[in-house]
């Protein structure tokens, strides 16, 4: 069934409270962004017809026979710790959010968004229509109880970027990714109403909403992972952050001095360097090129720096290899990629479970797109767990107070969502 609404974002609204009626759904909204590679505007999947959860062992291997068995649409999500099957590696911090390593769905009923075209695949796609079409909008508080912590206070961050700093000049890692996680205990929230103030405050072009029964995905991210357009693969590595301006003076300022900041250009090549060698596990021989290279992008809170990786995938390549092949993203690691994740793993205090992993989905004609999953709330409604990571690129030349303010200027949305703005930061120190 395909049809068309007078008003589209409040049909988008009605169809996300609708969905999350049921014990698992996925939303995936673009926001509009200009993107080349997206297949639709908004993606609702709502109902399950058959699932996968899996946790690190055979997780792969198992998600490919499932995907065999379904090869129509699917949409999941991988948690960060699959670096253990991927790699000889270990996590052993303590994880309170208890979200699965793997979780896919095959839906009862998607609606695709694209332009003013909203089609429903499902058994009976007018009920679908007119269920939504009848939704009272709920008008539930974001947060009523929630206090939040931080795992690092100030001084023990600054002192641990030093540590990583030592560890780049012995040449035992180049650049990586290092992550702290705020959160509460006893956190009593609407899921559904701070992914739509979320989604208002910070839209981004791969913003996403995970019910899986108790457990939630709160997703604002503006970052591609992985997707499959025919027989291409494309990879759109982040690396390089700074504030918007106050005005468009001060806004095309600060875009110029992130584009020429030796600190945020080294980190985004390194990075570059790293996805060009993990495509080369499942290109063509010779098809890795650098479409992009650090293109500034804007977005509601930050200017970003973006590099598009791009190749032909080799035949004897199934899209699950290909996700595994790269997984987890250079851009939530470091180089050289082993080492960083598991200095990291020794320096973070809390697992980032599918925080630095992906949400996503597989198509019909067995494409594919991925995120990654930054930005983000994770919430446990049954031990009422919440959690957010932020986390900044550590090279040579880092300056460990400026990495600081920037992993507060990345939870400066999901901060301003839960009533605790940025402009108060000193108690979270």
């Amino acid at each position: 069934m395909i049809t068309q609404v007078t008003d589209l974002q409040n049909f988008k609204k009605n169809a996300l409270q609708w969905a999350s009626g049921f014990d698992v759904c996925c939303y995936l909204d673009s926001n509009n962004f200009n993107d080349p590679y997206t297949k639709f505007d908004t993606l609702i999947a709502a109902g399950v017809k058959a699932d996968i959860t899996a946790n690190v062992g055979n997780a792969f291997e198992q998600l490919a026979k499932f995907r065999e068995e379904h090869p129509g649409w699917m949409t999941g999500f991988f948690a960060y710790d699959l670096k253990n099957e991927v790699e000889n590696l270990t996590s052993e911090n303590p994880d309170q959010l208890h979200f699965p390593d793997l979780y896919f769905f095959v839906p009862q009923c998607l609606i695709i968004i694209k332009g003013d075209e909203i089609e429903i695949i499902a058994d009976d796609p007018q009920f679908v229509f007119e269920s939504i079409e009848q939704q009272v909008a709920s008008n539930n508080d974001t947060a009523n109880n929630v206090n939040i912590q931080a795992r690092f206070n100030k001084t023990e961050y600054l002192a641990i970027v030093e540590k990583i700093k030592e560890h780049i000049t012995r040449g035992d890692i180049y650049v990586t990714n290092f992550c702290q996680e705020f959160f509460a205990e006893n956190a009593i929230i609407d899921p559904l109403a701070v992914f739509l103030k979320l989604n208002e405050v910070s839209p981004n072009p791969f913003s996403a909403f995970f019910k899986r029964n108790d457990n939630y995905i709160i997703c604002a991210t503006p970052e591609r992972f992985l997707a499959k357009r025919g027989s291409k693969l494309i990879s759109q590595p982040i690396k390089g952050t700074t504030k918007r301006g106050e005005d468009e003076i001060e806004d095309n300022s600060l875009k110029k001095q992130l584009r020429s900041h030796t600190k945020e250009l080294q980190e985004n090549v390194m990075i570059v360097d790293l996805v060009r060698n993990d495509l080369t596990l499942s290109a063509k021989e010779g098809s890795v090129k650098t479409e992009e290279l650090f293109g500034i992008y804007s977005f509601r809170q930050v200017h970003q720096m973006i590099s598009t990786v791009i190749c032909e995938m080799r035949d004897d390549i199934s899209t699950v290899q290909a996700i595994r092949n790269t997984f987890p993203m250079g851009s939530m690691t470091g180089a050289p990629k082993i080492s960083a994740m598991r200095l990291m793993e020794q320096y973070e205090n809390s697992r980032r479970g599918v925080y630095s992993g992906s949400i996503g989905y597989f198509s019909a004609d067995n494409d594919f797109d991925f995120n990654v999953v930054i930005r983000t709330l994770l919430y446990n409604n049954n031990n009422q767990y919440l959690s957010f990571h932020a986390g900044s690129a550590i090279t040579y030349h880092a300056y460990a107070e400026k990495e600081y303010e920037e992993c507060l200027l990345k939870a400066q949305a999901i901060l301003e969502v839960l009533g605790r703005p940025l402009s108060s930061p000193q108690s979270l120190r």
